[in-house]
């Protein structure tokens, strides 16, 4: 059985994921080019969540993007399918950032993306618009005052993987840091928070 061997599906309104060997629909819809792997190719919910809400946010373009736990970079794929930019995914995994690397190959997007196996302290860029989390909530309270240093004034926190335990107290720690709440989105397990930096 082929990694990729999955059928092409739809996230929202603007998203088709389809694996390499699928030509492209003659629809409208973005077309996200997903290798699967180890890694999945977006049928998590925390990830279809997040893409969602992604396709809901104002156009900035130029804008500078940190991916936090990028795993398949499918999130920083999509961002830069919508508006213009660089981004920085980053992930602790060897395997998954070969697997971002070869997914934003796929997807024609080298150029627009700076690939790190490592931990936030190692990312010496500042000042990002957007930041993306998909991750466990005890790792978001951990790095919650280095990241919000991380973003610009006014920068978006899409913030995804917490389960309903960790939803509250994720909310309140960057809240507390200078972060306006915009969105909580429940699923069944885990939940989704979209905040703005003041």
């Amino acid at each position: 059985m082929m990694r990729e061997n999955y059928l092409p599906f739809d996230i929202g309104n603007s998203f088709t994921i389809t694996p390499p060997h699928i030509a492209p629909n003659d629809n409208e819809r973005i077309r996200i080019i997903m290798d699967r792997g180890a890694f999945g190719s977006g049928e998590h919910q925390t990830t279809q969540s997040c893409l969602e809400v992604l396709e809901t946010l104002p156009a900035r373009p130029g804008q500078k993007i940190l991916d936090l736990g990028s795993g398949t970079a499918i999130l920083t794929i999509a961002t830069l399918s919508l508006n213009p930019g660089h981004a920085w995914c980053v992930d602790i995994e060897e395997a998954a950032v070969a697997s971002g690397q070869r997914n934003c190959q796929l997807n024609g997007m080298t150029d627009d993306i700076t690939h790190c196996c490592g931990t936030l302290d190692q990312i010496t860029e500042n000042n990002f618009d957007l930041i993306l989390a998909n991750i466990y909530g005890d790792i978001l309270l951990d790095v919650a005052e280095d990241l919000v240093k991380k973003a610009s004034s006014g920068a978006i926190f899409l913030l995804s993987g917490i389960l309903w335990e960790y939803n509250f107290d994720v909310r309140q720690k960057y809240q507390r840091l200078g972060c306006k709440l915009i969105k909580n989105r429940l699923m069944d397990e885990f939940s989704t928070v979209l905040l703005q930096k003041d």
